[in-house]
Parts: C-alpha cells; structure tokens; sequence
C-alpha cells in the first residue's frame, strides 16, 4: 500500500513519524476541486510506480481545516512533502505529470542514493566496512556520476588505510567536486595519512622532542601522525608551539596545518573555536 488516506487523528503516526522511513508526499485536497481531481490520479500512479520509495498521504481539506491550517494551506490542491518529520519541500496547483516528477526527485532518493545511505548504517551502526564498500560499489555502478558515491567510497578507503585507491577515486572526481569542501577535506586526510606512512614512530618524535623543544621539524611529524591517528587536540597543541617558536618555519605550515585540521573538525567542534582563538592570541 503505497497511498493512505491521513487525518488528524493519524497524522503524526503516518505522516511525521512515517517520514522517519521514507519520504511522505501530502496531498491536500477537497471532493468539490476540480484541479485536486487531475493531480490527485497521476500522484497516485507515481507512488504505485516508485514502489514505496515514497508513501502518498490525501488529506481532504474540507474534513482536516485545522491540520490545512496548521501547515499553511491556502488553495488546493496542495502537496506538501515530509523527510525525517520535516517539512521540506512544496507545490501548489494541478502541476503536469513530468513536473511532479522533478518535485519527487528532490524528494524521494534515488536508488544509488538508497544504496548510499544503506551503506552508511552497515558501516556506522553495523561496523561493517566490507559491506558498506559492496553496497558503495553498486551504487556507483547505478549511477556512477553520483560524486558523493565515490566520496563516501574514497572516505571508508581512507578509514581502512587503503590510500591508493582512495587517491584514485578523488583524483577522479570532477574539477569542481575537487575544489568543494569535502573533497579538500578527504585529500588533507590522504595527505595526513601519506606523512604518517613514511615518519618515524611516535614514541620517536616525542623522544626528540622532550631532548630538544626546538626540534621544529620533530613537533611537524608528530602532530601530522597524531592528525592521521585521530588525536587532534594534541596534534593543534604542537602545532601551536610550533607557530609560538617560529612562525616563518617551513613557510607558515605550522598554522596553515591548524586551518586544515579545523576544516577537518568542523566550524562548529569545540576544538575548532578553543584553537582559533589560541592561534590568534599566538600571532597577535
């Protein structure tokens, strides 16, 4: 069943909750509109097409006033579409059958999208990665202009250290994919990773760097093998050192490294505006 007929009783359940699984599509509508009576049969038949990739909701307005209300409605039909019990997209008016078919694509995931999100919750919530990358792989293959496919596959790659073919994957991304955040964020953790691979260990650099504190070059290894290994608070403390000792060492990298951890991090991860501000008290 792929379409339901929702009032006020049930639609938390089927409407607000129900968009917690799949998208849900309401249509508002009323017996005596004769616009609600062309739009109502072609949602239909695309919700019977898409298989319960999306479930239709009719809400008869005349009967649900205070839901219709509630949710703005001012002329019918209306069709207003739900994901995780948000509103997030709309139309009003008897639209033909290939636009309904473009609001429905903002809408409803694609199959590759499905795969996608599928194969985050295997590797998420299953600790699965062998799965998560097989789903990843039919993604791609469903849709293989599908970039944030090949980002998440690039990503799972770089959390099981096979940075090779993670390289491939974001080299061949398209131009503009390239320069957009997430991809500058995969390619610093590649390139953190890369350093990691071919520094000395660890217990090393932290040996040359209690013996000699302006060991400058020893804090730069350990703090990109602790940004490799996750450690990031210890990782930006050195790097601060580093930009409080010499701030012209190997030509700024020391901060221009912390600008890359914070990208990493996030604007909004307290390790980013605790260190933003350190860094600036260091250089001013």
């Amino acid at each position: 069943m792929h379409s339901i007929d929702v009032n006020a009783s049930n639609f938390e359940q089927f409407v607000i909750e129900g968009s917690k699984k799949a998208p849900v599509v309401v249509d508002f509508w009323a017996p005596w509109c004769g616009p609600c009576r062309a739009l109502t049969p072609v949602l239909e038949k695309l919700a019977a097409e898409y298989g319960g990739r999306f479930t239709l909701a009719r809400i008869n307005s005349d009967e649900n006033q205070a839901l219709a209300a509630q949710f703005g409605v001012r002329g019918i039909p209306n069709v207003k579409a739900f994901v995780d019990g948000e509103l997030v997209e709309e139309f009003s008016g008897a639209l033909p059958e290939p636009a309904v078919r473009e609001f429905l694509e903002r809408v409803v995931p694609s199959p590759a999208e499905e795969l996608r999100l599928m194969a985050q919750q295997r590797y998420r919530q299953n600790q699965d990665p062998g799965g998560a990358l097989e789903l990843l792989a039919q993604a791609a293959a469903l849709d293989p202009r599908n970039e944030a496919v090949q980002m998440d596959r690039a990503e799972l790659l770089l959390d099981l250290g096979r940075r090779e073919e993670a390289a491939r994957i974001l080299d061949a991304l398209a131009p503009l994919t390239q320069m957009g955040e997430r991809a500058g964020n995969l390619k610093a953790r590649l390139a953190f990773d890369a350093s990691a691979a071919t520094s000395p260990d660890a217990t090393e650099l932290a040996r040359r760097v209690d013996e000699n504190e302006n060991d400058l070059e020893a804090r730069l290894q350990l703090a990109n093998l602790l940004v490799s290994g996750r450690q990031y608070a210890p990782a930006l403390d050195h790097l601060l050192e580093i930009v409080r000792r010499d701030r012209a060492f190997k030509d700024d990298i020391a901060r221009k490294t912390m600008l890359q951890v914070f990208s990493l991090l996030g604007l909004q991860h307290e390790l980013t505006g605790e260190y933003r501000r350190r860094l600036a008290s260091a250089m001013y």
